[in-house]
């Protein structure tokens, strides 16, 4: 994917602006009232940076400016023909073509036989209950979500987001009874080397494997 289609928050304003000609602080506005800010990063910075940088690509247009009250005035801008072209091609391609990402959490258990067993199994169950919490505020919002009626299609996101919270769930609870039962692939290993040191014992593993987390 180009470079110029690494921030998510310039898919945004193209989307928001085919709806119609908006100034960016509408475009926030828009985004925040439906829910969106779980899925784009949105601050105001960044959100003026990506405007310019849009309008420089000509891919929006100043076409108005407007001035409320005492408030600055504001540059109302549209989406042109060459936006609405890149919108649709760079979300076609978001839906259809699978990328790389680096979640944190999957680097942190990459990383895991840095630290000694028990305080992993603790910190794990930080997770899980943290994680616990918010599905039970998610089956609340889902819950609200369905009385007011709204379609499905407008919150596919927090649907699939609500999957992969429910199965992160479930693979950090057999983990922690997996690393507390000692039934883990490598556990007496991993034991080991906290209690005499990475250095003095043999890593589970070939020579000609990958160096292991804590060497």
């Amino acid at each position: 994917m180009p470079r110029s289609r690494s921030n998510p928050l310039a898919l945004a304003v193209l989307y928001c602006l085919l709806e119609r000609p908006m100034h960016p602080y509408e475009v926030a506005t828009t985004l925040r009232q439906r829910n969106k800010l779980d899925s784009v990063k949105l601050n105001y910075g960044a959100l003026y940076a990506v405007v310019e940088s849009l309008r420089k690509r000509g891919l929006i247009e100043p076409v108005d400016t407007e001035r409320a009250g005492r408030l600055p005035e504001r540059t109302i801008y549209r989406l042109t023909p060459a936006g609405r072209v890149e919108a649709d091609d760079w979300l076609a391609g978001l839906v259809s073509t699978p990328a790389t990402e680096y979640p944190q959490f999957v680097a942190a258990l990459s990383f895991l036989p840095a630290l000694p067993p028990q305080h992993a199994a603790e910190l794990l169950k930080e997770r899980l209950k943290s994680l616990e919490i918010a599905d039970a505020r998610a089956v609340a919002t889902r819950e609200l979500v369905q009385k007011r009626g709204l379609p499905r299609l407008l919150w596919v996101e927090e649907e699939y987001r609500d999957r992969l919270r429910a199965a992160e769930i479930d693979y950090v609870r057999s983990l922690i009874r997996d690393i507390e039962a000692g039934n883990l692939d490598g556990a007496d290993w991993w034991r080991q080397v906290h209690e005499h040191g990475f250095d003095q014992v043999p890593p589970p593993f070939g020579a000609n494997s990958p160096d292991h987390a804590g060497q």
